[in-house]
């Protein structure tokens, strides 16, 4: 039998497992027309997704003054969490992680999220128990800063050679770069594809049943159910 080529996958969290990055790009505009401040582009708004709060704010809204930081977080998370129901997983995702599961596949998370902000998504979506560890910028030096992969790589025990990094912005796959793992870049999120063009990736997938075959395991989600499940979820 052909080994899998690897033993750990490594999701980012927005936009490449939840369908977040129009919500966050929303609740940044909104927190700066809050403040009386320039208000970014959704494009602006949306490429910092992923990176640390705080660099994700200098880099969106540039006039925020650094002391006010506090109280941007506090509007932005009074809006962003009532309606974070809104938001749901990407079609095909919970077949891809527990089938990963199933067969073996140590599975991780590595996100920009803050840490309760992703301890209360996984609950909220009940895909915790698949993940062995999972870090966020609360615990490790944000992306694209290869930390949280070390860390991984040291308590699963895994090599960088069988370790894959997934996620939808350079961040991710410039840590995955600098970490000396393989990178997948995921097309469906915060960043287009010109700009994703930008970092190095092993492939580059428009939707979980590409990611599938990218990881040698293309039954998991085949265009028919990608497709079922993604119209089930437009018909609510």
């Amino acid at each position: 039998m052909t080994a899998r080529p690897y033993d750990l996958v490594v999701f980012d969290w927005d936009g490449t497992i939840f369908d977040t990055t129009a919500l966050i790009a929303e609740g940044i505009r909104f927190s700066a027309r809050e403040l009386g401040l320039p208000v970014p582009s959704f494009e602006a708004a949306s490429t910092v997704i992923g990176l640390g709060w705080q660099d994700a704010l200098r880099r969106a809204v540039p006039d925020l003054a650094y002391e006010d930081y506090p109280k941007f977080g506090e509007i932005f998370r009074r809006w962003y969490i009532p309606n974070e129901a809104r938001v749901t997983l990407f079609p095909g995702t919970r077949r891809l992680i527990e089938g990963l599961h199933a067969a073996g596949v140590q599975l991780a998370v590595a996100t920009g999220k803050s840490r309760p902000g992703l301890d209360r998504v996984l609950e909220q979506t009940g895909l915790g128990a698949y993940f062995v560890t999972t870090r966020t910028p609360d615990e490790c030096r944000p992306k694209p800063n290869p930390d949280m992969l070390e860390e991984i790589g040291i308590e699963t025990g895994v090599d960088a050679s069988r370790t894959v990094m997934i996620g939808d912005t350079t961040h991710d796959l410039f840590m995955a770069r600098d970490y000396h793992c393989d990178g997948i870049a995921m097309l469906q999120g915060a960043q287009s594809a010109e700009e994703l063009a930008k970092a190095p990736a092993v492939a580059r997938c428009r939707n979980t049943v590409e990611l599938a075959a990218a990881l040698d395991f293309p039954g998991l989600v085949t265009p028919e159910m990608f497709e079922a499940e993604r119209a089930a979820r437009e018909e609510k």
